[in-house]
């Protein structure tokens, strides 16, 4: 087993272990991949202020989000075909991270069912909810939710239509992956995913199948999710989907002032500053050069959490100094579980806390509560301002 001291250390294993379709559904964003490549370089433009000669014991990097007890401000966002990265990965991660306390979201979108995730996991979990056109299917999916004991519904708001990306098209992506002749040499020189595949009975997306009316095979499903992303989604949806759900709600894929505070009008718990990691909008600015202005704008009426481009504690630390409450990672623990499994989930997590407690220490700070503008060199062009 190699060393493992960074995400990137996951990142290579994870590209030799899975299937290239399902690395490249990973680690690709839409069209030019601008904004994909954007979300992670921008971070590196924030400088860190080192502070000397401070009492750095008793260090806390635990908080809240939503009200549940947290040992770092880090949430595991939702990631559609968690399963594909690795055999069971829905219930593998919801596992690592009720063990490490820290909260985990279900996809729509995933291979474990709610009630696969529900049956395997120590704690309760959160529930992403995609807006579909048969709002019965919405309607039952909101209900199981509720009786998983899903403790939050994050309802995704950035993918009414599915932007193009390029990798995911060429390779004919599917989950499972269609028998052809390169899909099939190439899975086979992944024996270990392969074998973990061929032992699981969780190979499709089991929140669907079974669930909706005709939808029985590969063809069927494809038709069926192709043209349900629901184009007439609008705030008074989201309000009806507030009240029928009557529990914490997020509101994820806010990337500017205005929807932000339509999300606080419409009741959200928490909101989520996301460009669903640059897989929908190309072009759109990164999620940390937004959080600023929202953070101005509704700071202290919601909670104000950045999704997109994390990749390390150091970044979790920008987020919070520029205003973030909590974070949400993506492919920083795909990338832990399609290298270890439930191993490298706990690893990736165990590498950014330990990287989020380091460059706390050396900022100057004890308490992640007290991070702050006053802990960054931010540059003066560094926020999106709109002409």
């Amino acid at each position: 087993m190699p060393v493992i001291t960074c995400i990137e250390d996951l990142k290579r294993l994870h590209r030799k272990r899975t299937p290239r379709m399902f690395w490249d559904y990973c680690e690709s964003g839409s069209y030019t991949e601008q904004t994909f490549r954007d979300n992670s370089a921008d971070f590196s433009l924030i400088r860190l202020r080192q502070r000397v000669a401070r009492d750095l014991s008793d260090r806390v990097l635990s908080g809240r989000m939503l009200g549940q007890t947290v040992t770092m401000p880090v949430a595991l966002a939702p990631v559609g075909s968690t399963g594909m990265q690795h055999p069971d990965g829905e219930i593998l991660a919801a596992r690592a991270a009720a063990r490490f306390g820290v909260p985990f979201t279900l996809s729509t979108m995933s291979i474990c069912s709610i009630e696969d995730v529900a049956a395997a996991s120590p704690d309760p979990f959160w529930f992403q909810l995609y807006v579909m056109r048969d709002e019965d299917f919405v309607d039952r999916i909101i209900e199981r939710a509720r009786a998983a004991k899903c403790s939050a519904l994050v309802l995704t708001l950035d993918l009414q239509i599915i932007g193009q990306r390029h990798k995911d098209l060429k390779n004919g992506l599917t989950s499972p992956p269609r028998l052809t002749l390169p899909n099939i040499l190439n899975m086979a020189t992944k024996p270990r995913w392969s074998l973990g595949m061929l032992k699981t009975p969780r190979r499709q997306f089991r929140n669907i199948v079974g669930h909706v009316k005709g939808v029985t095979n590969l063809a069927d499903l494809s038709a069926w999710t192709n043209e349900q992303f629901d184009l007439r989604l609008d705030w008074s949806k989201v309000t009806r989907i507030r009240d029928q759900w009557g529990g914490k709600l997020v509101l994820k894929g806010i990337l500017d002032a205005e929807d932000a505070q339509m999300a606080v009008d419409a009741g959200a718990d928490a909101i989520v500053v996301s460009n669903h990691g640059g897989r929908q909008l190309d072009g759109a600015l990164s999620s940390i050069r937004m959080l600023p202005s929202i953070v101005r704008a509704i700071g202290g009426k919601t909670e104000i959490w950045l999704d997109s481009g994390i990749r390390s504690g150091q970044d979790v630390l920008k987020a919070l100094a520029l205003g973030a409450t909590g974070t949400m990672i993506g492919r920083a623990f795909i990338h832990g579980l399609g290298a270890m499994g439930e191993a490298g989930v706990t690893k990736a997590l165990e590498v950014i806390r330990k990287e989020l407690d380091v460059t706390m220490a050396l900022c100057g700070e004890r308490d992640v509560a007290h991070l702050g503008p006053q802990n960054l060199l931010v540059p003066a062009d560094f926020e999106g301002k709109w002409a």
